[in-house]
């Protein structure tokens, strides 16, 4: 099964594999790519909800991975969903794509080349540099605001 994000509906992805999505994804599209979206669910798309379970899963992985804080509440029942599903997530979200990388979810991309390789992301103080493995909203030494960094 293929777990299509927003932007599977915005490319017209087109696959022969059995589709499913979340009704938050309904929520994010417009025009035309709504009415595919509508065209889908009546020609027999799953739309699935994730349980809570899963999707605190899906937060504590993208807090390991330092993605946290780039995934809307869409992405992470998206990774939820596929994960529930034991199904390919179709998005061209990096984090999305990170996070789904280290909970063993198999990922397509469309429109774009799909990450390289898993990221652990270590954020770094503005004013006093220090970094940190966890994301806070500001420096626990200095109190200035955190950025995330590459760790490579």
């Amino acid at each position: 099964m293929h777990v299509l994000d927003t932007s599977a509906f915005i490319h017209e992805y087109h696959t022969q594999a059995s589709v499913a999505s979340i009704p938050l994804v309904r929520e994010e599209l417009e025009d035309e790519h709504a009415y595919r979206f509508d065209a889908l669910e009546g020609s027999g798309m799953h739309l699935h909800i994730p349980e809570d379970e899963t999707v605190e899963r899906i937060e504590r992985a993208a807090r390991e991975t330092g993605d946290l804080g780039e995934l809307s509440k869409t992405d992470i029942r998206l990774v939820a969903a596929a994960f529930e599903l034991d199904g390919t997530l179709v998005t061209d979200d990096y984090a999305m794509q990170n996070v789904a990388e280290k909970l063993d979810v198999t990922v397509e991309v469309i429109a774009r080349e799909g990450i390289d390789e898993q990221r652990e992301w270590r954020f770094q103080c503005a004013g006093c540099g220090r970094e940190f493995d966890d994301d806070h909203d500001r420096c626990p030494v200095c109190g200035s605001d955190l950025s995330r960094k590459n760790p490579a």
